[in-house]
C-alpha cells in the first residue's frame, strides 16, 4: 500500500492541520508516512496546500507529481491539483466554495458542501474536518478512530472544540461512504 496526497485551500482553513491529522494516524497505523507543507507568500488568504505519502514501505520522497487523491477546499486549489490526481483516484472538493463541478470522469469525486456542514455543526472553521471525513470514507486509508485520537491529542483541554470536530468529523464519513461518485464506465 502507497498513497500520496495533496490538501489544498486558502491559508486559514485548516489545511496543514488536516494533514498533519492524516499523518499521525498514518503513523499510529505502523505506516511509514511523510507530511509536507507549502505556503503562499501571504499569510491567511493566501494558497496553501501540503502533501502526505502514506506507505507500508520506506517513503522515497515527500514530493508527489502525480498524487492518488485531493482533498481541495476552494476553487484555486481544484483548478491546480485536479489535473494532478491519477486516474482512479479520489478528489473531495468543497461545494461550498467550489463552483464548478469536477471535470474528470476517471475520477471518484466525493462532493461536500464542508463549509455549510460545518456552519450547521456549530463553526465554519470545521469545515476542513468534514473534507477530512469526506476522503476517510471514501478511502478508508486510515480508521476514524484512529484520527479521533490524535484529534483529542491536539485540542486537549478544549472539549468544545475537540466536540465540533469530532461531530464534524463524522458527518464528512458519512457523506463519503455513501455520496463518492466512482469514475464513469468510458
Amino acid at each position: 500500500m502507497h498513497h500520496e496526497l495533496i490538501l489544498a485551500g486558502f491559508g486559514g482553513q485548516g489545511v496543514l492541520l488536516i494533514g498533519k491529522l492524516l499523518a499521525y494516524a498514518g503513523m499510529r497505523a505502523g505506516l511509514e508516512v511523510t507530511w509536507m507543507p507549502a505556503y503562499g507568500p501571504e499569510m491567511r488568504g493566501g494558497t496553501c496546500n501540503c502533501t502526505v505519502v502514506l506507505s507500508d514501505r520506506q517513503v522515497g520522497s515527500p514530493v508527489t507529481s502525480r498524487p492518488h487523491g485531493a482533498i481541495v477546499l476552494n476553487l484555486q486549489s481544484i483548478d491546480k491539483f485536479e489535473p494532478m490526481v491519477r486516474p482512479g483516484g479520489i478528489l473531495v472538493m468543497n461545494t461550498s466554495l467550489i463552483n464548478r463541478p469536477a471535470s474528470r470522469a476517471d475520477l471518484t469525486v466525493v462532493p461536500v458542501a464542508a463549509n455549510q456542514i460545518a456552519q450547521e455543526e456549530g463553526s465554519v472553521k470545521a469545515a476542513n474536518m468534514v473534507a477530512l471525513g469526506a476522503f476517510l470514507g471514501a478511502s478508508g486509508i486510515v480508521s476514524k478512530d484512529l484520527v479521533e485520537g490524535v484529534l483529542a491529542e491536539t485540542f486537549a483541554g478544549r472539549q468544545k472544540i475537540v466536540q465540533l470536530n469530532l461531530a464534524c468529523l463524522a458527518k464528512g464519513v458519512e457523506i463519503g461512504r455513501t455520496c463518492a461518485r466512482p469514475p464513469s464506465a468510458a
